[in-house]
């Protein structure tokens, strides 16, 4: 699968959003409760923010296909919680419910996800934080390359903190076939 990214609309893609993270599937987004409103105003705020992104991943028809957002874990997310080193980036990423699942789509997403951050040269590694209970996100991190470090306590959640460089994602995915699918 190939995908493309474009910068989030807040006001155009809220809707489109909205259904995405109210939905049962996305519990760990926790979203659940938010009115397209809140949606909104949470979408604008990133925009706003110079350490925080939000991205729409588009599959080959330009559809949007899954919500990605990065983030400078220096000041956002992660503050007091790790010891940022330079290069370091975090990332979130969501894919939508579906009727029909697709084989290997979300393995694909997280792959192009990473691809996509490791285009800048500056990231040297990516830094994530999911929950302790989202078993199927752990297994899709350490299919791309991460390494959990420890558990540690946010606001809103118990989190696994784990951590990927760009030798490690290479080193699973060779740089031709992971560009293949962020292209």
């Amino acid at each position: 699968m190939t995908f493309t990214f474009r910068t989030l609309d807040p006001l155009k893609d809220a809707e489109l959003l909205h259904g995405w993270v109210t939905h049962p599937k996305a519990a760990f987004w926790m979203m659940q409760d938010a009115r397209l409103e809140d949606v909104e105003r949470a979408y604008m705020e990133i925009a706003a923010d110079e350490h925080h992104h939000a991205l729409l991943g588009l599959d080959e028809n330009g559809v949007p296909a899954f919500l990605m957002e990065y983030y400078d874990p220096a000041h956002r997310e992660l503050v007091g919680l790790y010891e940022p080193q330079p290069g370091d980036i975090g990332m979130h990423f969501l894919t939508p419910p579906t009727d029909k699942p697709v084989r290997g789509f979300t393995r694909s997403v997280i792959t192009a996800v990473m691809a996509h951050l490791f285009e800048d040269p500056a990231v040297q590694r990516v830094v994530v934080e999911p929950d302790v209970a989202n078993k199927a996100v752990h297994a899709l991190n350490e299919a791309v390359g991460f390494v959990p470090e420890r558990e540690i306590q946010k606001p809103e959640k118990k989190a696994l903190l784990s951590f990927c460089t760009r030798e490690q994602f290479f080193n699973r995915h060779s740089p031709v076939a992971a560009r293949g699918a962020a292209v």
